[in-house]
């Protein structure tokens, strides 16, 4: 259960003071609408940390005895706290229960960035897992049906497509694209069909297919034989990941995936 579900689901038992970021100058730890919900023996969330969290804790526990103090208080984070960001935070206090739980759900919706997958291997089912705690829209895409765990995610979809490049049609626009199939030919077809939408849409931001450089100079003789530009071809991101991060393991090319969809995101 992530971190909202967690507050929500407490919010119907006992009451909490929402503490928010509601605005920042300078270098501070969170941004602003960061939040964490302070219960009389419990925290979910975080604010940033350090001497200011523990600040706001104690001034949201006043609030939950009864000690009503100011709805919006200023912390200046160097001279005030001592903490090294040297920024200033502006926290917004407020009094919840569970007549506040839909409101909230709605002020913490996150904008989540759409990311198709196809294939469902060892690296996708790695993927899920990290990409499941991310801020994106995931559609996993595979021709077995099969494939795919019995529970994914809250943000993962699953979505079964026979031929497999069938479902680039329907992708949500600005959509970025991760190719990884059991097959080759699958692979090649995905691509092929990602540069045709690209052709006449434009609105694939990423297209990145797991392999090697020797792989990818095979698909790329074997698209321009398909009657692909090379400035088409010069779209598609062979091997993905970010660079630097050595291993073959799953989990760490799905990590390293995962952050260059992250910079991707910024």
């Amino acid at each position: 259960m992530k971190l909202p579900e967690q507050a929500f689901a407490r919010l119907a038992c006992a009451p909490a003071v929402w503490v928010t970021v509601d605005a920042t100058q300078g270098s501070v730890p969170r941004d602003a609408q960061t939040w964490m919900a302070v219960f009389a023996d419990q925290v979910i969330g975080t604010i940033g940390g350090g001497h200011v969290e523990f600040e706001a804790i104690a001034q949201a526990r006043r609030w939950l005895d009864g000690h009503v103090g100011a709805p919006v208080v200023r912390y200046p984070l160097g001279p005030a706290l001592g903490q090294c960001c040297g920024g200033v935070m502006h926290l917004r206090f407020e009094p919840v229960g569970a007549a506040d739980v839909a409101r909230l759900q709605q002020s913490v919706v996150v904008a989540r960035m759409p990311v198709a997958l196809f294939g469902g291997g060892h690296v996708g089912h790695a993927l899920i897992e990290v990409l499941g705690n991310l801020p994106f829209a995931v559609t996993w895409i595979d021709s077995r049906d099969d494939i795919f765990p019995a529970t994914v995610p809250a943000n993962v979809i699953c979505e079964f497509s026979e031929p497999v490049h069938r479902a680039v049609a329907g992708l949500v626009p600005q959509s970025c694209v991760l190719v990884m199939s059991f097959s080759h030919a699958e692979d090649l077809d995905v691509i092929a069909q990602c540069l045709l939408r690209q052709r006449a849409l434009g609105d694939l931001p990423h297209i990145g297919m797991i392999g090697s450089k020797t792989k990818w100079a095979t698909f790329r003789r074997r698209l321009g034989e398909r009657g692909f530009a090379n400035t088409e071809l010069d779209q598609v991101a062979c091997p993905i990941g970010i660079p630097g991060v050595p291993g073959k393991e799953p989990e760490v090319i799905a990590v390293a995936v995962a952050a260059q969809l992250l910079q991707r995101r910024a």
